[in-house]
């Protein structure tokens, strides 16, 4: 399942940014050989952003590529070690969970108002629900790095024995 999201998540993101670039750079030449704006276009950037970068979060966390700080964790044992890496494994993943239910929160009212984009007319939902599909991506890959954490902390600790 990991290598599988990791090619939608890729994938995603290749849209995303190819999207985003497109239509940016597609409104500066208008602007400047026309001398006429592409109204849609911010529109469409800022939100295609949000899903950006929540996606592009996600990939981080499998990845491990946020700042940490290490000299405690190398130097604790291999119970602290796995205590630690549950406990921050649950506090990202309560973190994404209150982001996520929030995110369903704001499309369903979304939804239920009838809310559409200024220069669309889409639906804002459609927009929005790139909130709450980030954070539950974010979820699983927290939780599969958080496993990845623990069973690499029992294989070190035998190995020690």
């Amino acid at each position: 399942m990991s290598k599988a999201l990791l090619y939608i998540e890729y994938t995603i993101l290749a849209l995303c940014l190819s999207t985003m670039a497109i239509i940016t750079f597609a409104n500066v030449l208008s602007r400047f050989i026309f001398n006429f704006s592409i109204a849609f276009t911010e529109e469409v950037t800022v939100n295609l952003f949000v899903i950006l970068t929540f996606v592009g979060a996600s990939i981080g966390i499998y990845k491990g590529a946020h700042l940490g700080f290490n000299l405690v964790y190398e130097r604790s044992s291999s119970f602290n070690k796995k205590m630690s890496s549950i406990i921050i494994g649950g506090l990202i993943v309560l973190f994404f969970a209150i982001i996520a239910y929030h995110g369903f929160g704001i499309v369903q009212s979304q939804m239920d108002r009838g809310q559409i984009t200024p220069a669309l007319g889409w639906p804002q939902w459609v927009f929005t629900l790139g909130l709450p599909i980030g954070s539950i991506l974010c979820i699983i890959r927290t939780i599969e790095t958080t496993v990845k954490s623990i069973n690499g902390i029992k294989n070190e600790s035998v190995r020690e024995l």
